[in-house]
């Protein structure tokens, strides 16, 4: 099959087959990587009286416009007075209008994560009475348009033409130094950093709509641009520019000075002077990633970063090389062959970057799911699984290309022998062309006349050396083909490359695997995201409803620390005026006991101008504290507010209101 495709037609398929992987990425449905864990009032309450502020909980830190927190009255009219404020480490609101009427509210909120992803959304609550309302289509999200789409497919680009640049750049150095002049692989180095400086440039036009309004039209809006530089994604484009311009000059010398130096001790420095430079604008290249998505927030950032950018790295090292090595196999000249000690290199070299991706991927696996329960109860963690097995299959496909790169001959070696063992045959046949020219010279001059003997003479030495040049045109062409066809003669080269390009297949589904996920809310925030929402709604629930006499609240939290995260339950009962019993519980996000330092409550009536009342409860067993005797005065609406501490400097204080009494 592969002798009935031309080289043109190969590489075709092969960039059309990377290409589709992206789209396949891309097709996944965008989420993004802050979610939202809890409000006040919560979704789907009914309360008695009109709140003074909406405020809403975030997994992470978020950011905020004018526009980003809306509260609609029944009728579709602004409820919110002013701009929304961050009022407790994730937890952002906005002020409401006074005399609100009985009826359902709609929140919709559209923000960007700390991970530049966009999220928005919206839920309703009501003031008395659910009502009617004209409120629809809010809560869309920028992604799910046109522009979203262009987004993603932008960023799949990128990575793309990043593994391309560094992974052929680091086959060439690294596995290949002839291959610094083989124009095949000089075209597919810079195809990748085309690929990665346009798809820059694109994402940095299409950033402001993308966070903001999704319209297509606001695209080249300039003060939308002014505004993404500002931030700290524009920021990591900016510099990404940068670094391409660095890398622009690396492959200038790489396929240049590099390549046309000839062998000894000045190539080998300049090979050292470019591996070096090459590592650090790859580096860099890679932690432009790093810095603005999501290894940048969430638990342990300033290890997270460095292991995202060696993720990546190896990522290109692996299959970036691997696609070098195809265009070697396939479209290097027959007079430069690859040789089977370059093949070993990239051998050596692959296996090295798997080794790097398994450990940073363990400790990113672990970072994104918490909990063994994540890999079956969350989409982040069942694609995270279809990943796993991607990549057992890629090392066994990989296994079986390094059986045939063990049995890979020298193919230098063997045309060498092969046209040697040929050479009376080819001199017998250039011979034999020789007596045909003299032949045709002698020939040429008896049909010469007398009279011009001397132009003759000119014209026909002038024709022999058409001739000649045309018959050593000819012969070059005829040594050409003759080794490239014991070349590819060659049984156990064929395997290799049928291999190669098995791996290759794969390697290219598991990309796309790999973006989707990118792509996906990680495990553990929705996880966390799941268990707030069931709180709020058992909250919700009980407060409505305490037809068992227990008043039960649950409110999350974070301190802002590490480990700060967490969900504080209070249960009073019966909650009515006189005597009660309060328990408070303590979880972390996954619902384990959370046994912090120090944990107080307090009672106040804002309406009496009563409190705060401070009870200061027991410590029982881990995550458990309990006081008894505590007295509510009257009935009424009453606020209980929660601090929690978390270590010597960490703490917050939640709180929510309930009717007592």
């Amino acid at each position: 099959m592969t002798r009935t495709i031309t080289p043109r037609l190969r590489t075709l398929v092969l960039l059309l087959l990377a290409v589709a992987g992206a789209l396949l990425a891309g097709a996944a449905p965008a989420s993004a990587h802050a979610a939202l864990t809890g409000s006040d009032p919560a979704q789907g309450v009914v309360v008695d009286k009109a709140p003074t502020q909406v405020s809403l909980t975030f997994s992470e830190k978020v950011a905020m416009n004018d526009d980003s927190l809306q509260v609609l009255d029944p009728k579709g009219k602004n409820a919110e007075v002013g701009s929304p404020a961050n009022v407790s480490g994730t937890t952002y609101a906005v002020k409401l209008k006074s005399g609100l009427a009985k009826g359902t509210y709609t929140v919709a909120y559209q923000v960007v994560s700390a991970d530049s992803h966009p999220v928005s959304g919206a839920f309703t609550f009501s003031i008395g009475a659910p009502s009617q309302t004209v409120v629809s289509g809010v809560g869309t999200a920028a992604g799910d348009t046109v522009v979203g789409w262009l987004y993603a497919f932008g960023r799949y680009v990128s990575y793309a033409g990043f593994i391309v640049l560094a992974g052929g750049a680091a086959f060439v150095l690294a596995c290949w130094q002839r291959g610094s002049g083989v124009r095949a692989l000089q075209r597919l180095v810079v195809g990748g950093w085309l690929a990665l400086t346009a798809a820059t440039l694109w994402l940095l036009l299409l950033r402001g709509s993308y966070t903001s309004s999704g319209k297509f039209g606001d695209v080249f809006d300039l003060d939308l641009l002014g505004q993404v530089l500002q931030t700290k994604t524009g920021a990591a484009l900016v510099s990404r520019l940068l670094l391409l311009a660095a890398a622009a000059l690396f492959i200038a010398v790489l396929f240049g000075a590099y390549n046309r130096r000839e062998e000894g001790e000045e190539k080998r420095d300049l090979a050292f002077g470019l591996g070096i430079g090459g590592v650090v604008v790859a580096a860099g290249l890679a932690a432009s990633w790093a810095m603005a998505e999501h290894a940048s927030t969430g638990l342990q950032p300033g290890i997270a970063m460095p292991v995202d950018v060696l993720h990546l790295m190896a990522v290109a090292a692996w299959l970036g090389g691997l696609t070098a090595l195809l265009v070697a196999l396939y479209r290097a000249p027959a007079d430069t062959p690859i040789e089977t000690a370059a093949v070993h290199r990239f051998s050596r070299l692959a296996f090295g970057s798997v080794l790097a991706l398994v450990a940073t991927g363990t400790y990113q696996s672990w970072r994104q799911l918490g909990s063994w329960s994540a890999f079956t109860e969350t989409r982040y963690g069942q694609l995270l699984l279809v990943k796993i097995g991607l990549v057992a299959l890629l090392v066994g496909i990989a296994w079986i290309s390094r059986r045939w790169t063990g049995r890979l001959a020298d193919v230098t070696d063997a045309v060498a022998a092969a046209v040697k063992a040929q050479q009376p045959e080819k001199e017998s046949e250039t011979e034999r062309d020789e007596e045909r020219e003299k032949e045709h010279v002698s020939a040429s001059k008896a049909a010469a006349g007398k009279g011009s003997e001397k132009n003759t003479g000119k014209g026909a030495v002038s024709g022999d050396d058409k001739r000649a040049a045309q018959l050593a045109r000819q012969r070059a062409a005829v040594d050409t083909a003759r080794q490239k066809r014991l070349r590819d003669a060659d049984a156990n080269r064929f395997g290799l490359r049928r291999s190669a390009l098995a791996e290759a297949g794969v390697a290219v589904v598991l990309l796309a695997v790999t973006t989707w996920l990118t792509q996906t809310e990680p495990g553990r925030t929705e996880l966390e995201a799941q268990a707030a929402t069931s709180s709020s709604s058992s909250s919700s629930s009980s407060s409505s409803s305490n037809s068992s006499g227990t008043l039960t609240l649950d409110m999350p939290f974070d301190t802002g620390g590490t480990d700060g995260k967490g969900l504080v339950r209070v249960d009073l009962d019966p909650a009515r005026v006189g005597g009660n019993e309060m328990h408070v519980y303590v979880q972390r996000p996954n619902g384990r006991a959370f046994d912090v330092p120090e944990v107080k409550v307090a009672f106040t009536l804002t309406a009496k101008k009563i409190g705060p009342l401070p009870v200061t409860p027991d410590h029982i067993t881990t995550g458990h504290w309990s006081a008894s005797s505590v007295q509510i005065p009257m009935a009424g609406d009453w606020k209980i507010a929660v601090t929690v501490r978390t270590s010597d400097i960490d703490q917050v204080t939640v709180s929510k209101n309930a009717q007592i009494g």
